[in-house]
């Protein structure tokens, strides 16, 4: 909800007109004059462009992606395939390792020997969910060969079905803005630096619960590799728009990917936007820019035959 005030806010002051849209819990889409209908043929009266400030399965996994192409509103962010390929660690990852890709190592809970493999990554081990968002459901597991695994695999299933356990990447957390479609840029690199003690819901969403040094203070070659291997798993996963690409740097130097989140924060502190602030582009001109991207995205899809 802040995210999308901040966006509001902001498309204001670079000269559009704004109309506010949320979504209930029970999934009904209100406007300033009641429910907004989304009609095939019709797309939504009055709206060019949608700008979706939303987290996790329903928002940031395809679904309302899919639901706006239905309705030929042009939107901004990735279409629905990247959309869902990076909300779902596990296909990511498998995408990434494809392409040989250096990250953490990882297993799916229920993948062949799989708890060999988890034994074999040491402690800690970390326990998610595959599909979400936001670190819910994340447990950090301190003792793989006790009761703490199975209890941990429990409550990650409360949120999604497939599981998967990732070995631990003692560093710094980087990450990367990337902007645009064919051409796309990357920032300048950031880093997070958690209050608390890891980089929980908690520290993400509370005042002071993290601290993000813009730009991080690294050696040029190690801007460039984080920058240029954002590009590349921004190009990987067929994303477009906008996505914020999360890294380890470990003890030893080497750089991990994490994960890629294809709609970040979105208020003027959050970490994307503060990352292109940080390079020289302010919160109005971004949101711009974004627009115009979703707006050429649009059109060139339709110049495709069906």
């Amino acid at each position: 909800m802040l995210s999308g005030k901040a966006v509001a806010a902001g498309l204001v002051e670079a000269g559009f007109g704004v109309v506010e849209i949320t979504i209930s819990r029970d999934g009904a889409w209100t406007g300033p004059d009641g429910p907004v209908l989304l009609e095939p043929g019709a797309g939504m009266e009055g709206i060019d462009v949608v700008f979706p400030a939303l987290h996790g399965p329903f928002g940031e996994d395809g679904v309302i992606q899919g639901a706006l192409e239905t309705v030929e509103v042009p939107y901004v962010g990735s279409d629905v395939l990247a959309s869902a390929v990076c909300m779902d660690k596990l296909t990511l990852k498998r995408l990434c390792a494809a392409r040989g890709l250096p990250q953490v190592e990882f297993v799916e809970v229920g993948d062949g020997d799989w708890r060999a493999e988890v034994a074999r990554f040491g402690s800690p081990v970390w326990v998610k969910p595959s599909e979400l968002g936001s670190s819910v459901g994340i447990s950090r597991v301190d003792d793989p060969a006790s009761e703490e695994l199975d209890r941990a695999i429990e409550v990650a299933r409360l949120h999604d079905p497939r599981v998967i356990v990732e070995a631990h990447a003692e560093g710094r957390e980087i990450e990367v803005s990337v902007l645009g479609d064919l051409d796309p840029e990357a920032s300048l690199p950031g880093e997070i630096v958690s209050k608390g003690e890891w980089y929980d819901y908690e520290s993400k969403y509370t005042e002071g619960g993290m601290e993000l040094i813009a730009p991080a203070e690294l050696e040029p070659g190690v801007v460039e590799l984080v920058r240029s291997l954002a590009l590349e798993v921004f190009g990987l996963a067929g994303c477009s728009g906008m996505a914020r690409c999360d890294f380890f740097l470990t003890d030893t130097g080497e750089v991990l990917v994490n994960e890629v989140n294809t709609i970040p924060g979105f208020t003027e502190m959050s970490v994307y936007s503060r990352l292109w602030e940080a390079s020289g582009l302010p919160y109005p001109e971004l949101l711009t820019r974004l627009v115009d991207s979703a707006i050429e995205t649009s059109r060139r899809a339709d110049q495709l035959e069906y």
